[in-house]
């Protein structure tokens, strides 16, 4: 069972900067991907970025060339530094870990963007 604790949400204003911290239970080398959701209350959770055991990253248009996703397999930490925030990055956002075939999810951390 692998369990993940977000952390590093709160209140920024718009313009500002923000980074979040996953934290595993387990190795997260060995893990096939790592990723970050987040969620506003009404919508579908939308998928932002992807990190692979290899360290390749992905991301969603509307977070490029602001967010980047690293990690620290010997801490077994995924961050997400997130610069250049908008109002319309207000979200719940979470931390998901993919060891085939298993998704593992934290319990997010609220991220407000506002003056």
């Amino acid at each position: 069972q692998v369990q993940l604790v977000e952390s590093g949400g709160g209140l920024v204003q718009p313009g500002g900067s923000l980074t979040l911290s996953c934290a595993a239970s387990g190795n997260i080398f060995s893990f096939n991907a790592m990723r970050w959701y987040r969620q506003v209350p009404g919508k579908d959770r939308e998928w932002i970025t992807t990190i692979t055991r290899g360290s390749r990253t992905n991301y969603a248009d509307s977070v490029k060339g602001r967010f980047t996703i690293s990690k620290d397999n010997a801490k077994n930490t995924v961050y997400l530094q997130m610069n250049s925030l908008r109002p319309e990055d207000t979200a719940v956002y979470y931390c998901n870990a993919y060891l085939s075939p298993y998704d593992y999810w934290g319990q997010g951390t609220r991220v407000t963007v506002s003056s």
